[in-house]
């Protein structure tokens, strides 16, 4: 892929995008292949050490704060004919009804999924604090002269001791898991919604 190749595909991929950061971007990307290209390298080369259309255009979409998006996508793109207003209006409805219910779902299986991860951390806690006081309350027993129930309770503080350990690599698991997943969910909502805009 050459330099005119490579800048063609990224106004296109960033079409959706408002045109003075679409056109700044190209400029940076363009004087960054020039820079290459006047040390030696070749267009080629050059747009190789950069790296892909599709790596740029997921970095510049993580990096688009959200309201330059929503902003964009509100602007109208021509008017609405009287008949296409009757029809949103006389079917909202149906199909407000209808969003309402997806977006209810959507955000009611999140709030479940961070909750189960709540309750993660909150068994970690618990055997935490059962250890403790398994083992506190175990030598504080064997101290009193009963060492069968002493040493009882501290085995049964040591293995608490041990399952909080797996328990916080699950939980640290579930939580970066979410905290991916959420990033992933925020990078679609916003690719989706640039890529309805066209290059007309």
């Amino acid at each position: 892929m050459n330099k005119r190749e490579f800048i063609d595909e990224l106004r296109v991929r960033l079409s959706g995008l408002p045109a003075e950061d679409v056109e700044e971007r190209i400029s940076f990307y363009s004087e960054m292949i020039d820079d290459r290209v006047e040390e030696g390298l070749s267009e080629e080369e050059a747009i190789l050490q950069i790296g892909s259309v599709d790596e740029i255009t997921e970095v510049i979409f993580k990096d688009m704060p959200d309201e330059k998006i929503v902003k964009k996508m509100a602007k109208p793109r021509r008017r609405l004919s009287w008949w296409e207003i009757t029809l949103l209006v006389v079917g909202s409805p149906v199909w407000l009804s209808i969003l309402i219910s997806l977006v209810s779902v959507a955000f009611s299986v999140y709030v479940s999924l961070w909750a189960v991860v709540v309750s993660l951390w909150a068994v970690f806690g618990s055997l935490c604090a059962v250890s403790a006081s398994g083992l506190l309350t175990g030598i504080g027993i064997l101290i009193d002269g009963s060492p069968a129930i002493g040493l009882a309770l501290m085995g049964a503080g040591l293995v608490c001791g041990g399952l909080s350990i797996l328990m916080f690599f699950g939980s640290d698991g579930a939580t970066k898991g979410m905290v991916a997943l959420t990033k992933k969910c925020v990078f679609l909502i916003k690719k989706a919604f640039v890529r309805k805009e066209k290059v007309e």
